[in-house]
């Protein structure tokens, strides 16, 4: 929709880190007036819906520095420079939980926070889990703990906040209408 675009006239890059960089953009606005856009860029991510034989969910259970809480999420991992999402799909799967599979539907993806970053979420489900007898380790600053959930306690764990994160809270919806398998 050309009428809402906004033309950018400058971009001042303020921060490159590790996982994320920030720029100030100065735009033209739809009705000729200026304004400035704080963008922060983001290579993607993509998480996984890891169903077991018994119908449980797996869960991980970890600490968000930005939120100061813990919070129960799917497994989930930053895409790499020129990397597949199901290739990250299934490290992240094998890292974080310790199983594989040989079979990743792709379920959907969305922007996180189309306001003010680029990230893009891809979400996969797996219901052919299969243990990995040495899995990969976990990245050196990550501390995660297992879960495995029905749905209905995944239901309730949205309710008292402890799942609180769009990605699974996407995910719980989804099986819920779609079903586990």
């Amino acid at each position: 929709m050309a009428q809402f675009k906004e033309t950018t006239v400058q971009t001042k890059p303020i921060y490159d880190g590790k996982v994320i960089s920030l720029q100030v953009d100065d735009v033209t606005l739809p009705n000729g007036k200026t304004s400035k856009r704080e963008i922060v860029k983001h290579p993607g991510a993509v998480s996984v819906i890891p169903i077991t034989e018994n119908n449980k969910i797996i869960f991980v259970k970890q600490y968000r520095k930005p939120l100061e809480k813990t919070l129960v999420e799917i497994p989930a991992g930053k895409l790499e420079m020129g990397e597949k999402p199901e290739v990250t799909a299934l490290r992240e799967l094998e890292e974080e939980t310790g199983y594989t599979t040989e079979s990743l539907t792709y379920v959907t993806s969305f922007y996180t926070s189309p306001g003010f970053a680029d990230e893009i979420m891809y979400i996969y489900k797996t219901n052919t889990l299969k243990k990995v007898e040495q899995p990969k380790p976990l990245d050196e600053d990550e501390f995660v703990e297992l879960m495995e959930l029905t749905l209905e306690e995944a239901e309730q764990l949205i309710v008292e906040q402890e799942i609180h994160d769009a990605k699974t809270i996407y995910a719980i919806l989804y099986l819920k209408y779609k079903g586990l398998r």
